[in-house]
């Protein structure tokens, strides 16, 4: 039994997200079905580094599975390829140590939201299309939650992790070709954590939304707070 690491870029816009979910289109599950078909129907699971919300696109989620197949590397790669939709791509495949896990081993995690404001449409799959916003202010927001906060407030419960304290090692708005890009980078990210502090930002360069009281949700976390969603 060998462990392959693949990573993979998808659209997102016509999946329920990563997770397998029951009769439901989901990333996870057109990969495995793509695995179990040259795996002579040999159920294999597969495990990503991270779980993308609904409609939330990747170019390079991490992922790794178990096979035991005489095939190289290649051939397994151009394998699932012509087995999977359209929307989806292993870009890379290759053989790693089985002590390698997609999930655990990752030390950061990379994350970019574009907002556009020109009119153009050809990117509206992929791209917030709002009225202009104040860069500056964005940029005040994004210092906020640089380094280890608690983002109880902005995400979604989960009983299933003991805590929502994330390390973010990298948060800034930049204007590039017309479109304002967030990137954000931590250690980990939480259900609709990044939804919900780039709406809140967008509504804080709007003048919509009060900066002390955004600031202070991230000093002092609260359950089920008036966020944007």
């Amino acid at each position: 039994m060998a462990r392959y690491k693949i990573t993979v870029q998808y659209d997102g816009s016509g999946f329920r997200g990563w997770q397998l979910q029951k009769n439901q289109r989901t990333i996870q599950g057109e990969l495995e079905q793509a695995v179990n078909k040259i795996n002579k129907n040999k159920k294999s699971r597969i495990h990503g580094a991270g779980r993308t919300d609904t409609g939330v696109h990747a170019t390079g989620q991490v992922a790794h599975f178990d096979l035991n197949i005489d095939m190289k590397s290649e051939n397994i790669k151009d394998a699932l390829n012509g087995n999977l939709p359209r929307d989806i791509k292993v870009m890379e495949l290759s053989k790693t140590n089985e002590n390698f896990h997609a999930r655990f081993s990752a030390i950061k995690r990379y994350y970019q939201y574009r907002v556009r404001n020109d009119g153009f449409i050809l990117d509206r799959n992929f791209t917030w299309h709002i009225d202009s916003l104040d860069l500056k202010m964005l940029n005040k927001s994004a210092k906020i939650f640089l380094g280890e906060n608690d983002f109880t407030s902005f995400s979604k419960s989960n009983e299933e992790i003991e805590h929502r304290r994330c390390i973010v090692y990298e948060s800034i708005w930049k204007e590039e070709d017309q479109v304002l890009n967030y990137y954000i980078v931590a250690n980990r990210f939480l259900h609709h954590m990044v939804r919900y502090l780039v709406g809140t930002m967008v509504e804080i360069a709007r003048s919509r939304y009060d900066f002390d009281f955004f600031k202070n949700l991230i000093k002092s976390p609260k359950e089920n707070v008036n966020v944007v969603k």
